[in-house]
């Protein structure tokens, strides 16, 4: 091993505000949780803040490890960055149910003056189940990334450590969004099929192939920043886009497919697959005349809204000729 890699191996980032808010953030849901756990044993589960402790690990596994240094020098590393922050982190978050219990954390009157205003916002709430409806979200995610990765854009990130930190707040961003119709975290109620999220997932890995693919097979160094810099192993920048292509391809691939077979299983797991999504649709609907049980009462009040897709008519795409046979 060379000295430059035992260097970079043996640093961590000086980030201390990062643990800090990660640090803050693990407590407030942690004393949410075990509130809203002691009422509700069968709702609140272990695996919610095992989930979401995941998340955060994920995220200061990117931004505070030895990866943030060695991204630096090796492409492969800060695709590595990318793939935490994007296809790691945020559906670990979203499955830890966040909203009730980082409600519930916070003092009473924080709830009441600062959230309560934002849930009662219908314009916010709005804009969210906008920006969260699978054809937006798919694009906003498939254009943060290849925008990301535009080589112009790409260098102006290496090498401002402002911008750098724009890219990976847009990267986190975009991946949030993309994954809350597909992880569905309580008390979501969307008013569009399951279904949906079939095609979704597979847009989605399709645009991160194609993109993985450009990176992979390139004949030329895409990012000039990389030759510029020592290289480690005697790798060369042109081997390490290659291998960072990679990365961004299989792995890529695995975060896309692994839930993709898992919710086409689900779907299909009744005695039709018309019959399972109707039972599914019926359910929601059913749900969304039920109040919430755990709830914190600041956002149970008359008056607030609830921080969720208010519920309608499903879209049973089932229905639809051709597209209904091809997903059956």
């Amino acid at each position: 091993m060379s000295s430059t890699l035992e260097a970079i191996l043996a640093s961590w980032p000086n980030t201390p505000w990062l643990w800090a808010a990660a640090a803050w953030t693990a407590a407030v849901y942690g004393r949410g949780w075990w509130e809203l756990h002691r009422r509700d044993r069968e709702r609140w589960r272990w695996r919610q803040p095992i989930a979401f402790g995941g998340g955060l690990a994920a995220m200061l596994l990117a931004l505070a490890s030895p990866i943030e240094p060695l991204a630096a020098l090796l492409l492969q590393a800060h695709m590595v960055q990318h793939l935490l922050l994007m296809m790691v982190a945020p559906p670990l978050l979203w499955l830890g149910d966040p909203l009730f219990p980082c409600l519930r954390g916070l003092p009473r009157s924080v709830r009441r003056d600062g959230c309560a205003p934002l849930l009662r916002a219908d314009g916010l709430r709005q804009a969210f189940d906008r920006l969260t409806w699978p054809p937006v979200a798919l694009v906003v995610y498939t254009a943060v990334a290849w925008l990301g990765h535009v080589p112009g854009i790409y260098e102006t990130a290496l090498r401002s450590d402002g911008w750098h930190v724009v890219q990976h707040t847009a990267f986190l961003a975009a991946a949030l969004l993309f994954w809350y119709p597909v992880v569905r975290p309580y008390p979501s109620r969307p008013s569009w099929s399951a279904w949906l999220l079939i095609p979704y997932l597979v847009l989605a890995d399709v645009g991160n192939t194609v993109l993985a693919a450009l990176i992979t097979f390139s004949g030329r160094v895409l990012y000039p920043y990389y030759e510029g810099v020592p290289r480690l192993a005697g790798l060369s920048a042109l081997d390490d886009q290659a291998a960072a292509g990679v990365w961004m391809w299989v792995p890529g691939s695995v975060a896309f497919l692994l839930p993709l077979f898992a919710i086409g299983l689900r779907l299909v797991s009744g005695p039709a697959a018309t019959q399972g999504a109707k039972r599914l649709t019926a359910r929601r609907a059913v749900a969304s005349e039920v109040s919430l049980p755990a709830m914190p009462e600041e956002v149970r009040r008359p008056g607030i809204a609830h921080h969720s897709r208010p519920a309608g008519r499903a879209i049973d795409v089932l229905r639809f000729a051709i597209l209904g046979r091809l997903l059956t």
